[in-house]
């Protein structure tokens, strides 16, 4: 258990992790510029380097995603300069695009009802020299369970919020139920690695010592009898936690639980500049 907390930790001080997450632009339909002047429509500073007035424009054309650099240097794709208009694949195709401009990596997300956004990170922010780890609940095995899968039907999906407002079908393999401390709750599931359950739950410890928007647990694998090993130990923090900029799952109806879940990650917060 200890290996995977340091293991967390430091994943998180990956120049790519979700603390050096600075920006979300939602793109419209046309022309946008970017840039650290003000004339751009889209403004991108960098800790890591001067960011030009004007770096490029992004051009919408029907869900279509296009960049056009202005100097021909600045921008650029594996240290290499980008033709114009070069068209960005999201973050869910095989590879997508990760546009460069100083230290600051650029990635297209698409979101709700074809909503798309640039994802702007800076591998070279402060809050990497700052983090000192992750607070997290004494290791106990009481919160370590074995549960039970009731599968549902194939294709089946349920609705999930999320911090944007949008709700989202979701495929859901079932509802997991265990018993804690006398009672029996039941969580509903999402799809996570092959053979495993992922649940985005709540408690009565959100809004104090973890975050109000719920933490995620990610299952052992489900066994053929369809038990499965919850242990709440293991539960950790989605990326709003490190990031008003991200775009986060909250837990659906029916999955916060009324009792306290005193394990796992508790909140993060940034050390004071």
């Amino acid at each position: 258990m200890e290996a995977v907390r340091l293991d967390r930790n430091t994943r998180l001080l990956d120049p790519m992790s979700w603390l050096t997450l600075v920006g979300l632009h939602w793109l419209h339909e046309g022309e946008q510029r970017f840039g650290a002047g003000p004339g751009s429509e889209i403004v991108l500073h960098a800790a890591g380097g001067d960011v030009p007035p004007i770096a490029g424009v992004i051009r919408v054309v029907d869900g279509r995603v296009l960049v056009d650099p202005t100097d021909g240097e600045s921008l650029t794709v594996a240290g290499r300069p980008i033709p114009p208009g070069t068209e960005l694949a999201d973050d869910a195709a095989e590879i997508p695009t990760m546009l460069e401009l100083a230290s600051l990596r650029i990635v297209l997300i698409r979101r709700g009802q074809g909503r798309m956004a640039l994802r702007v990170r800076d591998t070279a922010a402060a809050v990497l020299r700052t983090f000192r780890g992750l607070p997290f609940f004494p290791i106990n095995p009481r919160w370590r369970m074995v549960g039970r899968l009731e599968r549902s039907a194939p294709g089946t999906t349920m609705l999930v919020p999320d911090v944007l407002g949008d709700v989202n079908p979701e495929p859901s393999p079932g509802i997991v139920e265990f018993s804690l401390g006398g009672g029996t709750y039941r969580l509903a599931t999402l799809e996570s690695r092959p053979g495993h359950l992922w649940l985005v739950f709540g408690d009565a410890t959100n809004g104090h010592e973890t975050y109000g928007g719920g933490r995620f647990l990610v299952s052992g694998e489900v066994q053929p009898d369809d038990t499965v090993e919850i242990d709440f130990n293991i539960a950790y923090n989605p990326p709003c936690v490190f990031s008003p900029y991200a775009t986060c799952p909250l837990p659906p109806p029916g999955n916060r639980l009324p009792i306290r879940i005193e394990a796992g990650e508790q909140l993060w917060k940034p050390a004071p500049d």
